[in-house]
């Protein structure tokens, strides 16, 4: 773990016209191997990080930036990279994501919403067609083995690890028919470019407009992912009309990008909606209960709440909704 003294340090370095003094602020936010700090220097200011190689997606952060910054999409400007050290310097895109607008009312929410979504339309169709020329290596795309790792991931480390469900009831649960058919109809939708975690804590509003951040994980995927992460995002809480609003817009978004939804949009979005909900759940478990940060349990019933409106939407599942009302 790197100190705040040690970015000073390296900051100084590297960037020797910054005003002095300066400090380093550690940021919370970071994942598997990646640690962050503010640099702030009088009224100047950026991001430093640095990064390992527990995750391959860490290393390939920089270029898929780039990237994404000449396909359109509004990304954090790469300052400078030090690739054999994993340290790197970036634009100061701000302290306020989406997420902190949680609690206001949804006319102060709704254009924020919507210039997010606008950014997602970039990603999914100009990034998308740039991506044919670009020399980019990307983590594995979407495939039947990975939608069955996240239904697989759900029913290990939430309902059998935080619930507590018996073997005997997972395994009837993991083998519904209806079930086992959704990775191989995702897996043969059109694919485009997705975040792979777009969700409110990964957009930061910048003056009123929407910033992305955290998409290492690119890959190849289907659109109704992403959509589906921020629209049955557990961190917030929107009402049905609201989610529905959203999926509109983005369909306008679409629409104006000269590249429409295909036809089954809605069924494909569900069972989008469905496997994310598996993933996070999952995932909260697995933090949770194996990686000592009890923190993410607490998001697991509303995460739950957003699944059960979904499974209710999907035929063929009714004893899985019948388990999960059980934990409500």
């Amino acid at each position: 773990m790197i100190t705040a003294s040690e970015v000073m340090d390296l900051t100084s370095r590297e960037f020797p016209g910054w005003e002095l003094p300066a400090h380093a602020e550690p940021l919370e936010k970071g994942g598997s191997g990646r640690s962050y700090f503010r640099v702030v220097s009088g009224s100047r200011k950026m991001v430093f990080a640095r990064y390992t190689d527990e995750r391959r997606e860490n290393a390939r952060f920089v270029e898929i930036a780039r990237f994404l910054a000449t396909s359109g999409v509004s990304v954090p400007a790469i300052l400078r990279h030090l690739p054999a050290e994993g340290c790197l310097w970036m634009e100061d895109a701000g302290p306020v994501d989406l997420w902190a607008f949680r609690e206001e009312p949804w006319e102060v929410r709704l254009p924020l919403y919507r210039s997010a979504l606008e950014e997602l339309a970039k990603l999914h169709t100009c990034a998308t067609e740039s991506f044919a020329d670009a020399p980019l290596e990307l983590e594995p795309g979407f495939d039947e083995a990975l939608y069955r790792w996240e239904q697989g991931y759900f029913f290990e480390h939430c309902l059998g690890g935080f619930f507590q469900t018996g073997d005997k009831r997972l395994a009837e649960l993991a083998s519904l028919p209806a079930l086992g058919e959704i990775p191989g109809r995702l897996a043969g939708c059109e694919r485009v470019l997705v975040h792979r975690d777009f969700q409110s804590q990964n957009v930061i509003i910048r003056d009123g407009t929407a910033v992305m951040i955290d998409f290492q994980g690119l890959r190849p995927g289907v659109d109704a992912y992403d959509l589906a992460s921020i629209v049955f995002d557990p961190y917030v809480t929107l009402s049905p009309a609201e989610r529905d609003e959203l999926v509109s817009i983005y369909r306008s978004a679409r629409d104006a990008a000269g590249r429409p939804l295909v036809p089954g949009f809605e069924e494909v979005f569900h069972l989008c909606a469905l496997q994310r909900l598996m993933q996070a759940l999952g995932a909260y478990g697995f933090l949770g209960l194996k990686k000592n940060k009890p923190a993410f349990l607490q998001h697991i019933p509303a995460a739950m709440r957003l699944l059960d409106f979904v499974v209710a939407r999907i035929p063929g599942l009714a004893p899985l909704s019948e388990e999960i009302q059980q934990h409500l």
